[in-house]
């Protein structure tokens, strides 16, 4: 890797990793290979991106420690502010240069995605999109399949966060990095795409490889439950309702009740271990 990409590659790291983020460098020109002109980056081809993504680790060391303090706004999701504060200190790390950060959310007005997360995440060499043009003579006919990354060491137990990209600094020399195949078999590259579309609720694809670490049976039930609905798991007020806290800015902790009326709203205590994942 060239110096100047580690050096960058390392500060990133510093600001995110410790908050169970991974980073990936890429060249903006392997990602707009891949796609028509439509869903093309508008940077030249050796602009040097990163691709952000969250461990499992990530619900513990940044989520948590988000809802407790002063940052949460209503209305909004709080992975996706939680995210998005993170993603900003890398932009504040680097004030003498021009970065542009990209969530795996946003859309343009016409709700063209403005990045293609999983085709980012497979030029970074972050984790491999297994696609449907990945199995040979497939057997779903008329059918539509999704694709779906799988990590080398988490499998499916991860998410793609976003795309940090650095205007003005190329790098026409940075070797391409392939991703992991750690799905090499037509067999079980038919599994995991039937168990992604079809059955994505039951978690099973997300074993396609044996991961180093699941998600918590805690965050299991986060991200179970439906996103109009996640508030109330946290204990916060819905949006129609008013905030108990006279401030405009949500307080997760004035808005917690002191004793939980139910167990689900205690798992975001400090105090409070998170249950041990289930095993394979």
């Amino acid at each position: 890797m060239e110096p100047l990409v580690a050096e960058l590659k390392q500060k990133i790291e510093d600001t995110l990793c410790p908050f169970g983020f991974e980073v990936y460098p890429f060249q903006v020109a392997w990602y707009n290979a891949l796609l028509p002109p439509a869903f093309h980056l508008p940077l030249p081809g050796p602009t040097l991106a990163f691709l952000v993504l969250s461990t499992p680790a990530m619900f513990d060391r940044a989520l948590k420690p988000f809802l407790q303090s002063r940052h949460l706004q209503p209305l909004t999701d709080p992975v996706d502010q939680c995210v998005a504060y993170h993603l900003g200190r890398v932009r504040e790390s680097f004030p003498e240069l021009q970065i542009e950060v990209i969530a795996d959310y946003e859309v343009h007005p016409n709700r063209r995605p403005k990045i293609l997360a999983q085709t980012a995440a497979h030029v970074a060499g972050a984790a491999y999109y297994y696609q449907r043009q990945d199995v040979e003579s497939d057997p779903w006919g008329t059918q539509h399949i999704a694709g779906v990354c799988i990590h080398p060491r988490f499998g499916g137990w991860f998410a793609i966060r976003g795309v940090v990209l650095l205007r003005g600094i190329e790098v026409p020399n940075l070797p391409p990095t392939k991703p992991v195949d750690c799905v090499p078999t037509r067999a079980d590259r038919i599994t995991l795409l039937e168990r992604f579309n079809f059955h994505w609720r039951d978690w099973t694809y997300r074993d396609a490889v044996t991961p180093q670490e699941r998600y918590s049976e805690e965050q299991k039930a986060y991200f179970s439950t439906p996103p109009a609905q996640r508030l109330a798991l946290l204990g916060l007020p819905q949006p129609s309702e008013e905030p108990s806290s006279p401030s405009q800015e949500l307080h997760f902790t004035t808005l917690l009740p002191k004793k939980p009326q139910n167990p689900r709203r205690g798992w975001l205590s400090p105090t409070v271990s998170p249950p041990i994942s289930p095993g394979p």
